[in-house]
């Protein structure tokens, strides 16, 4: 699959829990905060969404750490039940 692909993939599932393996067979889990024209940015399970109640976090209003991965490096992409963590 393309890179295209995946791209509108993910933004159709922005905001869903996934699980997201890569070409060198790890496996990212967490829930897609933002997508632009190359990389997917996963907000890793078990992290606080904001400080203090207020919404101000270090990558913009409402986030936590989170990474980036490669679109071009997904081998597939899997929606997580929520009860599933």
């Amino acid at each position: 699959m393309s890179a295209a692909h995946y791209h509108n993939v993910c933004n159709r599932f922005r905001g869903r829990a996934v699980e997201i393996r890569t070409r060198d067979g790890r496996r990212h889990r967490g829930i897609i905060w933002h997508v632009d024209h190359s990389r997917v940015f996963l907000e890793p399970f078990g992290r606080k969404r904001d400080l203090g109640g207020f919404g101000y976090g270090f990558f913009g209003p409402g986030y936590g750490f989170g990474y980036g991965l490669a679109l071009g490096a997904i081998v597939s992409l899997a929606l997580l039940p929520f009860f599933f963590w």
